[in-house]
């Protein structure tokens, strides 16, 4: 008996984390991304560069961590209205729209896991995400310019 129910067990224990780690690569934060330096006035931050479709589409989803002067920055292939959501994103975030010439058209708050629409309040050719509070800690508002954009590519 004793051996039937251990091997029961065994069995369903492995069918178990075979389910949580197929589970677990879908749920996974993608890889660190190259990254490129911006500045913001007197302020520098790193941000990775998601500029594929993939990549944009994936974000800091499932990320726990995020260091102070660190972002990611999102490059579209035109600029057009953006609206982001928090979907499977532990993180709470800011977010800022930014247009084609580099300025920031709005600046929005998120809360981690929400499906909460953030429109951008024009056409943007980025958005970059850092830590809640980042930008208003540091007195940034819509209308700054963000330096540096240039070395990001182009969105595909």
């Amino acid at each position: 008996m004793y051996r039937l129910f251990h091997g029961a067990t065994v069995l369903l224990l492995l069918l178990a984390f075979a389910l949580a780690d197929s589970t677990f690569a879908q749920g996974q934060a993608q890889p660190r991304l190259p990254t490129v330096p911006l500045s913001i006035g007197q302020h520098a931050l790193v941000a990775e560069v998601a500029a594929s479709p993939e990549t944009r589409e994936r974000g800091l989803m499932f990320r726990y961590d995020l260091k102070d002067n660190e972002g990611m920055l999102f490059v579209f292939p035109a600029a057009q209205r953006q609206s982001f959501w928090m979907k499977n994103t532990p993180l709470p975030l800011s977010i800022a729209f930014i247009d084609a010439k580099g300025k920031i058209l709005n600046i929005r708050d998120m809360m981690p896991f929400t499906t909460d629409g953030h429109p951008s309040e024009g056409e943007a050719l980025y958005a970059l995400e850092v830590n809640r509070g980042w930008f208003a800690q540091r007195g940034i508002k819509a209308g700054d310019r963000i330096q540096g954009l240039d070395k990001a590519g182009k969105g595909r």
